[in-house]
């Protein structure tokens, strides 16, 4: 097996979704499913281009009451390229005999590859291959070259290109009772005689589309003359081409597309610049994809993750997988976009396009490879900021809270109301109320901070968003003078099945474990934060935050007494009551059911509710322990007057997976994390688990809609820190390895404090650490309690 290839064989019409979301080619500014260019939305095929930030918002009437949802747009489909012979029919997989089919996606150089030989009923046979990249070179271009041989015969071959805007949001069956007509037609034209353009604008954001495609067909290097005729109608223009081709010999048709927003900086206007960059292209579609490739040779040089030896190459392949849509999602050319991370990547409408707190699971693997891309998405949250504090005061709160779910302008984008496919009924949708969306944003701050030792951001932006956060958990937590303990409810945890209590009317649960740890955990941090901005700053932020000790005291005192529930002796409650509800019985409805990942969506089918019963679908209690090491869990425990005894870990930890369906992708990649170092069997079966999770879409269909990308970028960050045992705290980088038995080493790069090229080489007993010369200052590395300064050009090898 190629670790660098992902390749089907023959044509899956079932399939093709999930092909479509897995090859998915993008560049961080804009991606396109990997559909067939002469397919069309349907039942087996879904093409969809997204462009990052590009939201409208619609209202839809459902349930008998008016809905409103903001969405990221499937904006005009660039790809339409089909071709004919003479008299024939237009090409189709399905309506033509298919005598070989095989599609390839290329990790390291970003090319998908597509090669077909089709036989037409009067016995004519064509043999076609196309490749196709989004530039990572330039991320406003992307090509399409389909090269034509006419095996058996001679004559007329017809081609048609078009740039299609009217197109609609459709890709989600559960969604499809919503208005999905996001887009306006405005305008078509032709420019020149092989190049036409299509302007379309949202509905009701009023972002201008633009796109500009160029077709040109060559022959032994050389263009060709042909003839053209361009159609036009709202919302779409295509051109229609006609050549002369003989037997054996082959044709090539370059397209060329330029895509423009009237979002982006540095242009006067979107269609003029889309056409503008095509017409001024002085290079053809192997130029642009030699420009293309050498930037992904160059991102691969700083995210490689080698495994060593003879490992297994199925790992390999997956985890390269997994940096290929990361890199394709966010790069260097999101920098300068004002944006979040979908939790579903560019690669579909699934979740609406929204942000919720994945990020959690995907900075760690950019803060050590390109920390100034997460400065720049942390960017996103403080821009919306404003939004966060009108969002707390309009709650009853201080501070910022964050939504859940986050689209244009940092609002509340979670829906009231969710459709149970299984019941075919729409229910209250609590969702919005995991106010620990709010932890993930802080902890990416700090974390962030914690690498680089910016501080210069931290001052400008961090800091504000930190305090600004740790303020809403004071407001938010209330005091119990009987208990002498802080408490926080009517929230929910990560778990997502409980949203109340059997019985209860009020909303949402009470001291839930992770959020009330964490939120002590932040107020913390907050402290910190404040200890490490220079006077100047602190007395200025202070004063126009009108943050006053008598409340930094506040903070401190809740950071020391907020509650936290045990039941059996020291299992941590995963919120207050939790001990009082029912056992499931798993092996029942196991058997009723087969897959019970979506346990709430069967129970409510069955007029029975989660809320009774000890289950969870995915890693609530158990966050804690990875996002903390058990070190740094004890402390903050203790802090807060509890004791956790080491032998408890393995307890908690066992505990909650016996009570776990696994319902999210995140699941694997939490367990596997948590079991790294007490069960390393249990924990690589979780680790594949995971790796599995979207390239053999687990869940049965989602992944088709959108490739999940927090569970993507987790597995490789068990890779990158789990195993080596990586944290960055107290200025120094740790490391405590553990690597699998399965795997022969690990060897990578990380970037530190500045310091690029810092290489990790780890072997079943040593690890290697190798500080380059071109680095600035000595980097302190902490192994197993010791701490060491390596200078410039040395290197240190430890037992493991």
């Amino acid at each position: 097996m190629n670790a660098w290839v992902l390749a089907y064989d023959g044509c899956d019409p079932p399939g093709e979704r999930l092909r479509e979301a897995l090859c998915t080619l993008g560049n961080g500014y804009f991606a396109t499913r990997g559909a067939a260019p002469e397919a069309a939305a349907g039942a087996d095929h879904y093409p969809g281009t997204y462009v990052a930030g590009v939201y409208n918002r619609l209202v839809s009437r459902v349930a008998d009451r008016e809905v409103e949802n903001e969405d990221l747009v499937n904006v005009p489909n660039w790809l339409p390229l089909t071709i004919r012979p003479e008299g024939g029919e237009w090409l189709d997989l399905q309506a033509q005999e298919l005598l070989g089919y095989r599609q390839e996606l290329d990790l390291r150089r970003g090319v998908l590859t597509r090669l077909a030989r089709v036989r037409y009923p009067d016995g004519r046979v064509i043999g076609v291959t196309q490749r196709r990249f989004v530039s990572m070179d330039d991320p406003h271009l992307a090509g399409l070259e389909t090269t034509v041989v006419p095996e058996n015969w001679s004559g007329t071959l017809e081609v048609r290109s078009a740039l299609d805007g009217q197109v609609t949001n459709a890709g989600v069956e559960r969604y499809r009772a919503l208005d999905g007509r996001h887009l306006v037609p405005v305008e078509t034209g032709q420019a020149g005689d092989d190049t036409v353009w299509l302007l379309v604008e949202t509905r009701t954001s009023r972002v201008r589309i633009a796109q500009a495609a160029r077709t040109r067909v060559v022959q032994d290097g050389q263009p060709l003359s042909v003839g053209r005729r361009t159609m036009q109608e709202p919302g779409l223009v295509a051109q229609h081409l006609v050549l002369d081709v003989r037997e054996g010999e082959q044709v090539t048709i370059e397209k060329v597309v330029g895509l423009f927003t009237s979002k982006d900086r540095a242009i006067a206007e979107a269609g003029d610049a889309a056409r503008g960059r095509v017409a001024r292209l002085p290079d053809g579609f192997d130029r642009l994809l030699e420009r293309h490739v050498l930037a992904w040779d160059q991102l691969w040089r700083r995210c490689h993750l080698d495994l060593g030896g003879d490992g297994d190459p199925e790992v390999a392949r997956t985890l390269n997988l997994h940096v290929f849509h990361l890199l394709q999602t966010v790069s260097e050319h999101t920098i300068d976009l004002d944006v979040g991370v979908p939790a579903r990547g560019l690669h579909g409408e699934a979740y609406r396009g929204h942000i919720f707190w994945d990020e959690l699971f995907i900075f760690p693997f950019l803060n050590l490879r390109f920390p100034e891309l997460t400065r720049a998405l942390l960017q996103y949250r403080f821009r919306r900021l404003p939004e966060a504090r009108q969002a707390a005061r309009a709650a009853g709160y201080e501070g910022a809270m964050y939504p859940w779910q986050s689209g244009s302008d940092g609002r509340e984008e979670t829906q009231r109301l969710h459709l149970n496919p299984k019941s075919g009924r729409w229910l209250p949708d609590r969702s919005h109320r995991q106010r620990h969306v709010n932890i993930a944003v802080a902890y990416n701050v700090w974390q962030y901070y914690q690498v680089t030792g910016d501080l210069a951001f931290l001052e400008a932006y961090g800091a504000e968003v930190l305090l600004e956060i740790a303020r809403f958990w004071a407001s938010i937590a209330t005091y119990d003078h009987a208990l002498d303990r802080y408490e926080i409810r009517g929230v929910m945890g990560p778990d997502e099945y409980h949203d109340g209590y059997p019985g209860r009317d009020t909303p949402g649960l009470d001291n839930n474990a992770y959020t009330n740890v964490m939120a002590a955990w932040v107020l913390w941090r907050a402290l910190e934060t404040l200890e490490l901005l220079p006077d100047h700053r602190r007395t200025e932020l202070t004063e126009r935050l009108e943050l006053w000790q008598e409340e930094v005291d506040r903070w401190d005192e809740a950071s020391r007494k907020l509650r936290v529930c045990f039941h059996d002796g020291d299992i941590i409650s995963q919120f207050e009551g939790y001990g009082d509800l029912e056992e499931l019985d798993w092996e029942g409805l196991r058997r009723r059911h087969g897959n019970i990942r979506r346990l709430d969506r069967i129970l409510e089918a069955e007029g029975d509710s989660t809320n009774r019963y000890k289950a969870s679908k995915q890693a609530d209690v158990l966050m804690l322990f990875y996002l903390l090491s058990a070190e740094e869990l004890r402390g903050l425990l203790e802090r807060l007057g509890y004791q956790l005894a080491p032998e408890a870990i393995p307890r908690n930890v066992d505990y909650y997976l016996e009570r776990t369906s696994h319902g999210s992708t995140l699941s694997g990649v939490v367990n596997a994390w948590v079991l790294a170092r007490s069960d390393r069997p249990r924990a690589w079966r979780f680790f594949t688990e995971a790796l599995a999770s979207d390239l053999h879409d687990v869940q049965g269909g989602t992944t088709a809609e959108g490739i999940h990308l927090g569970a993507m970028a987790g597995t490789v960050d068990l890779a990158q820190r789990c195993y080596t045992g990586l944290e960055t705290r107290e200025d120094v980088l740790w490391l405590n390895p553990s690597l699998p038995e399965e795997l022969d080493g690990l060897d990578f790069d990380v970037r530190y404090r500045g310091n690029w090229g810092i290489n990790l080489h780890l072997t079943p007993d040593r690890l290697r650490v190798r500080v380059p010369v071109s680095c600035a200052t000595p980097v302190r590395i902490g192994v197993k309690g010791e701490v060491v300064e390596l200078t410039p050009g040395s290197t240190r090898e430890f037992p493991s």
